[in-house]
């Protein structure tokens, strides 16, 4: 049996740019709620990618947690935020579910590791196809 050591790509919070626009929003009336939404995610929101899979550990106080693996993933969406310092990215499972990453520091970095761990999975052959059952 092959065992591969887990490589962390990234773990932490989101971005300080967020919480740092969203503060200064709180000037203004409107801006309340999302100062509110950045102080949440600032206190509570962690993220963890490896080799193996992407973990998210968000909502009041941290008690909702995603696990995901790579060979789940169909689709990944992102947007730009923060004038592209930061942005949010969903992870379209092939289930239909979906993942939601908030103010993501370097997202665009991260997309790519993603990509790339998502295109490993599946060029590697599987059991059965080694074994030549699968066509």
């Amino acid at each position: 049996m092959i065992t591969t050591v887990e490589k962390t790509f990234y773990e932490g919070g989101p971005a300080k740019a967020d919480l740092i626009i969203n503060l200064l929003a709180a000037f203004t009336l409107v801006g309340i709620p999302f100062t509110f939404g950045a102080i949440v995610r600032a206190l509570w929101l962690r993220f963890k990618i490896t080799n193996r899979r992407i973990a998210v550990d968000g909502g009041w106080f941290g008690k909702n947690q995603s696990q995901v693996t790579y060979s789940q993933i169909n689709e990944i969406r992102s947007v730009p935020r923060g004038f592209g310092s930061y942005g949010d990215m969903v992870l379209v499972l092939k289930d239909g579910s979906k993942i939601e990453m908030r103010s993501f520091p370097n997202f665009r970095d991260a997309e790519k590791y993603i990509m790339e761990q998502i295109n490993i999975r599946s060029s590697k052959p599987t059991q059965q196809d080694a074994q030549g059952f699968a066509a």
